[in-house]
């Protein structure tokens, strides 16, 4: 049987810079509203990590205590802010020792899916 966690978020600026303080990460397509404006995205994206982050939170709220194995993440488009996302963690597999989740955030404006990946998660005994 599947388990499945989801959490609806939209990051504001605010956010990304307290991420960028919280990480060292101050890349300008992170923080500078300005420099991003001329990139290929028109404003701030999302640090992957940051992404990562929320979606670690919502594998917790499946597997509680459990200890992550492997993570593999892609980001095929940008999450920007001032978007609203749909991060959704779900069990693809599950043994006695190893429980492996699919990884998502959606755009929801669009549909269009900014983070996908996998993780595999040992369950707390």
């Amino acid at each position: 049987m599947s388990r499945r966690a989801t959490l609806d978020k939209t990051f504001t600026q605010a956010d990304f810079d307290a991420f960028a303080t919280l990480s060292g990460d101050d890349n300008p397509i992170h923080v500078d509203p300005d420099f991003s404006a001329r990139t290929r995205f028109g404003r701030t994206v999302a640090h992957g990590a940051l992404l990562c982050s929320v979606l670690r939170g919502l594998v917790e709220e499946i597997v509680p205590g459990g200890r992550q194995i492997r993570q593999a993440t892609m980001y095929p488009a940008p999450s920007p802010a001032g978007e609203a996302l749909r991060f959704e963690a779900e069990t693809t597999s599950e043994t006695a020792d190893r429980i492996t989740l699919a990884l998502t955030v959606t755009r929801l404006a669009d549909g269009e899916v900014t983070c996908r990946g996998e993780t595999e998660v040992a369950p707390c005994r």
